[in-house]
């Protein structure tokens, strides 16, 4: 009898902990479901080799034994770029997938649709594949945290670059019509200065749905000016350096991080056609003699061979899928098991000096409660007709 209370009071004991487990969204003692959406399909599509690196990086972690004990289940869904569809799949993968959190989801107009939705469902939207400088406003969203560096502390590298190079000059931007692009004009604006800025520089707007910023280009050529900012996806990039170097306009051209790529951006363009175009980086560049023997992307080389073997190793794109997995991976080792909502958030904002292989030398993770900007340092580089040359040290944006 009296073995059979001691059974009863531990099994009281055990139920507590055995019903805050099963309240855990997305989280068994067998599997840890986090969602994603991606741009398989449309306009954008160039981009969808990050979610499917992605995938491989989490197959390799399941191989090698999952995370606490749990294998993770990666549901990723293609959204095509289009918002609407980005509403329907997230709340697909909250409300019925029971995800524990978003991880990486990709582009700016998209998260825009979905950000009030998370943060109001306090459901962790971690590290977005997107550089908009709203996702670091941690005081309105504390749910929402970006990863990459802002667009806006790009631009404003880029215009520090310039204002170092001319005295005199007469810009023109063509932009995506979307806070991607309109986060380029801000920070030129902050550095070149309002006044100036406002009374000189020409702008062109780029619909995503447009077929080409052909007209755009030409537009902004006639305006006379001899530098030009790309603040387009890899599609309407790689048509915009291909326009502009066929027409024969002579201009400075700095173009977007995100549209760097070796594989879907400079060789759809014409290889030739982009040299002494001026970019930054974060990332180390397959292409960089730099890293032909360096061990972090001896790394990456090997992990693409076994786990994605049909991937290109000179698309940027797979570099950072590779980063990102790196990112999740030293998430859920802080998470130490514990993979509540809350606890994914509060370690999320508690990177400290994160080392990741693919990162450029000087440049680690780092966040804070009050930091939502994992990386903030970029270098410089120039596109020589065959890969991107790196120049100067770390730059970081301005003060605003």
């Amino acid at each position: 009898m009296l073995l059979r209370r001691r059974e009863i009071l531990i099994a009281a004991l055990a139920a507590p902990a055995v019903a805050r487990a099963a309240d855990l969204p997305g989280v068994t003692a067998t599997e840890l479901r986090i969602g994603n959406t991606m741009p398989y399909s449309g306009p954008n599509s160039a981009y969808g080799v990050i979610g499917r690196t992605e995938q491989a990086f989490i197959r390799m972690l399941n191989e090698q034994g999952g995370v606490a004990g749990r294998k993770i289940n990666f549901i990723t869904y293609d959204d095509g770029f289009s918002p609407p569809k980005t509403v329907e799949q997230t709340r697909r993968l909250i409300e019925q997938d029971k995800v524990a959190f978003l991880f990486n989801p990709l582009g700016t107009p998209t998260n825009n649709a979905i950000l009030r939705y998370c943060n109001q469902r306090k459901v962790p939207h971690l590290f977005l594949a997107t550089g908009a400088d709203k996702w670091g406003n941690w005081q309105d969203t504390p749910w929402t945290m970006g990863w990459q560096p802002s667009y806006r502390t790009e631009a404003q590298i880029y215009a520090k670059h310039l204002l170092a190079q001319r005295k005199e000059f007469r810009l023109a931007i063509v932009f995506q019509n979307d806070d991607f692009g309109k986060d380029y004009i801000a920070g030129m604006r902050d550095v070149i200065g309002a006044e100036r800025f406002d009374a000189t520089v020409k702008t062109a707007s780029f619909e995503i749905t447009d077929p080409t910023p052909d007209s755009q280009i030409l537009s902004l050529q006639s305006t006379g000016a001899d530098v030009l900012m790309i603040a387009l996806g890899p599609k309407a990039a790689a048509q915009a350096i291909r326009k502009v170097h066929d027409i024969g306009w002579q201009a400075q051209r700095y173009l977007t991080n995100v549209s760097l790529s070796v594989g879907a951006v400079m060789q759809p363009a014409g290889m030739e056609k982009g040299v002494g175009i001026i970019t930054s980086g974060y990332l180390k560049e397959q292409g960089d003699a730099a890293w032909r023997d360096d061990p972090g992307m001896n790394e990456y080389r090997a992990f693409m061979k076994q786990w994605m073997p049909d991937g290109d190793l000179h698309d940027a794109n797979t570099v950072y899928g590779y980063a990102l997995g790196r990112t999740l991976q030293q998430l859920l080792a802080q998470c130490d098991g514990d993979f509540s909502r809350e606890t994914v958030m509060r370690q999320a904002a508690g990177l400290h000096e994160v080392a990741l292989p693919v990162l450029l030398p000087g440049i680690t993770l780092n966040t804070g409660p009050q930091d939502y900007r994992p990386i903030q340092k970029m270098q410089l580089q120039r596109w020589d007709g065959a890969s991107w040359v790196r120049f100067g040290g770390l730059i970081e944006g301005a003060e605003v």
